[in-house]
């Protein structure tokens, strides 16, 4: 058996999450201190083994791939992963330490439908911005408009501009919105629905329901093209498989020529 048939068989990749699922949890279970120092020495074999298998794995994809592996973003952050892990954590460098939680993001560039999802992410990134810029703009003159009509009547939300963004803000996740901050100001100022309501339908409705549309509009297209490689592969395959054929009935004629002429 290859490296190459090892590196991409099912068992190899299945056994690489299942390793990634388990110290994900360990590094959960660390932040437990009675548990950690409890069974430390377990904890640091397990992270040695883990550490081990994942620079073994990434050798092993460097030999098969060469070149090509470092021209892949996923197989480059993978990398990138594994060699901070290997950095030592001491003379100020604990923060390395922390950073071994990225290890259980691997498991997006091993599952191929989580690759996709994050691929259809990264590639609305410029329609994403563009909204919330238009976002940002609505909360700025918003901000600016709550201020001056409650800020002297409730200066705990609406006193300065910041204290506004973040009660704007609030607002926008629904959270405690109309019993907790729209109610109590509507006691002071009964005409206050009048901002409130238009603000939440655009902000929250409308604004944050685009980007939704935006990211599967972006999923729809990557399936798309997904479809397409797939079929212009079966394309090929059925080409191929007709100049097989094609080249078998000459065989066949040829070698019923040369029969016939002997008889």
């Amino acid at each position: 058996m290859t490296i190459k048939r090892v590196v991409e068989s099912s068992y190899f990749q299945n056994f690489i999450i299942a390793l990634i699922i388990l110290n994900g949890i360990t590094l959960g279970l660390e932040t437990y201190k009675n548990i950690y120092l409890k069974y430390e020495k377990l904890f640091y074999i397990f992270n040695f083994f883990v550490l081990t298998v994942f620079t073994i794995e990434i050798i092993l994809r460097i030999i098969v791939y060469k070149k090509k592996f470092f021209k892949d973003g996923w197989s480059l952050f993978d990398f990138f992963v594994v060699l901070i892990s290997l950095i030592p954590t001491g003379n100020g460098l604990e923060i390395l330490r922390v950073l071994r939680v990225f290890r259980i993001l691997r498991i997006i560039t091993v599952i191929p439908k989580m690759r996709k999802i994050v691929s259809a992410l990264f590639s609305v990134i410029p329609s994403i911005i563009s909204i919330a810029g238009l976002l940002f703009i609505i909360f700025y003159v918003s901000s600016v408009i709550v201020t001056q009509l409650y800020g002297e009547t409730f200066p705990e939300w609406f006193g300065s501009l910041e204290r506004s963004l973040y009660t704007l803000f609030q607002i926008m996740t629904l959270e405690s919105w109309s019993m907790g901050i729209v109610r109590p100001v509507m006691e002071q100022h009964p005409y206050a629905w009048i901002f409130f309501i238009p603000f939440i339908f655009i902000v929250t409705f409308i604004m944050i329901n685009l980007i939704i549309a935006i990211v599967v509009d972006a999923m729809n297209e990557i399936t798309k093209k997904d479809t397409e490689i797939i079929t212009n592969e079966i394309h090929e395959k059925d080409i191929k498989l007709l100049s097989e054929i094609e080249s078998l009935k000459k065989e066949i004629i040829s070698l019923k020529k040369i029969i016939e002429n002997k008889k």
